[in-house]
């Protein structure tokens, strides 16, 4: 049994709800163990997977948020670098499934969060369930 580790940036909570429950639902049916961990932003949820990554005690991450454009360019940092330095870690050899959601308004949010519509927490589950099976049959 793997443990994974979901990083919530806890921002949207009715909307984050329903992305962890998509998630926890993908893990445990793999028979894996999830843990939730809340950080107060998107742009915390690399950071904090860096830091537990290197205690050792997790197998594999699933990000979990939600950056809703607003009026101000504040929505394309957020987005972009949340996004760039998961992507360098998952380049580093970390398991990670990417579940943060970029959308224009709450209303695109709310259908992807859905676990009955898109269910995207439980693809970035799926997603750090992949690569950590591509950890295990690429270790040497």
């Amino acid at each position: 049994m793997a443990r994974i580790l979901i990083v919530e940036a806890r921002f949207y909570a009715h909307l984050n709800d329903m992305l962890i429950a998509g998630a926890r639902a993908v893990i445990e049916a793999a028979g894996h163990e999830a843990e939730v961990l809340t950080v107060p932003g998107a742009l915390e949820v690399p950071g904090a997977i860096a830091l537990a990554a290197e205690s050792g005690q997790y197998d594999g991450f699933v990000a979990i948020g939600v950056v809703i454009r607003g009026e101000t360019y504040h929505f394309e940092i957020v987005a972009g670098e949340s996004a760039r330095a998961i992507m360098a870690l998952t380049m580093d050899g970390i398991a990670i499934g990417n579940g943060i959601l970029t959308t224009e308004n709450e209303a695109h949010a709310l259908v992807r969060a859905d676990p009955s519509q898109k269910d995207k927490g439980g693809e970035a589950a799926k997603a750090a369930l992949v690569l950590m099976d591509l950890q295990q049959r690429f270790a040497a």
